[in-house]
């Protein structure tokens, strides 16, 4: 018997190994493609992209100039525009229109792709008003003096709000690097606040939303705002002494990303939220932006076994992928 144990011991512990190992190689095989692929793209479309930044190189960086003169190069406000003005209006444009959708139900056109069907359908406005209040709380009393608060350690570690902006190619590189630092910072602290000690406490109140819509993905407790939003954007800038142009454009990507991930509706040639979407479902899978950390730590195991992993793609046709991959009919109690 003792033997037997043993043995069962031994086999689990490789199978273990096995994975982990397994896991590895597909980490190793993902970032080894990744880098071949940017150096097709660096030597191919980036030709085609650098030579149009340089056509309209001059134009970006004339509108620059005229910023700067407009607002007097006071850098407090020039770093308030950037970083806290232009990344709030892109956040409340996007999740504006999809908020009338999740009220009325209107237009059909986007209520057609809703990933958990026969929710928020249509969404109960008083539990949104809720989120819309904390998010402006969040944004107000959160992130804006979390970016004033940025401006010294920027202007420490170089000219964010200089004359000339970056290269095309420095941009590039920039957005990779802001990509990985958010992926591991946000996967790791989200993990962390999906401890029992620290769920209830914080995070239990973004998991409020089960089925999530776009304004929820910055419906949180503040502790979560600052560690789980906010610094995982803010690091790789600040690693990295970027302009403020840069920043910008990062966290008015970031937005969008995180909002279609929140926002309930696959819809065509949009990044998938089915990933994300699964998260606010089951609470313990899918923790991470790109998935590369849940691969590595099988964070993602049950999401493979589901046909919301079969959708997890883009859309590239019009028919909602709930009716061409549809999920499994419930068993017969």
């Amino acid at each position: 018997m003792k033997g037997d144990a043993a043995y069962s011991t031994g086999g689990s512990r490789q199978k273990q190994e096995g994975k982990l190992w397994d896991s590895m190689k597909t980490t190793g095989l993902i970032l080894g493609t990744s880098l071949l692929l940017f150096a097709a793209f660096r030597n191919s479309v980036t030709w085609h992209l650098q030579k149009f930044w340089g056509a309209s190189g001059d134009f970006w960086q004339a509108q620059w100039e005229k910023v700067l003169h407009l607002l007097g190069g006071n850098e407090w406000a020039i770093f308030f525009l950037g970083t806290a003005l232009v990344p709030s209006l892109v956040y409340w444009c996007f999740n504006g229109l999809l908020m009338v959708t999740d009220v009325t139900g209107k237009p059909t056109f986007i209520t057609r792709y809703r990933i958990q069907l026969g929710k928020n359908d249509p969404v109960d406005p008083a539990k949104l008003r809720q989120a819309v209040h904390t998010v402006l709380l969040n944004q107000l009393f959160v992130s804006l003096p979390m970016m004033m608060l940025m401006l010294p350690i920027m202007k420490w570690r170089g000219q964010p709000c200089s004359k000339e902006l970056p290269t095309f190619h420095w941009f590039l590189l920039e957005l990779s690097i802001f990509i990985l630092v958010e992926e591991i910072l946000f996967y790791y602290s989200h993990r962390l606040v999906h401890h029992p000690l620290l769920y209830k406490r914080i995070h239990k109140k973004h998991h409020e939303w089960t089925a999530p819509v776009g304004v929820v993905s910055l419906y949180a407790h503040p502790v979560e705002h600052v560690f789980s939003n906010m610094l995982p954007l803010l690091v790789g800038p600040i690693i990295l002494g970027s302009h403020v142009a840069s920043i910008m454009v990062w966290l008015c990507l970031a937005i969008l990303a995180t909002s279609i991930s929140h926002c309930g509706y696959h819809l065509p040639f949009l990044p998938s939220p089915e990933f994300h979407d699964f998260h606010h479902l089951k609470f313990n899978q899918c923790y991470g932006v790109l998935g590369v950390l849940d691969r590595l730590h099988g964070t993602d195991t049950l999401f493979k076994q589901t046909k919301a992993y079969e959708r997890h793609v883009i859309l590239l046709s019009l028919t909602p992928l709930t009716e061409t991959i549809p999920d499994s009919p419930k068993k017969a109690k």
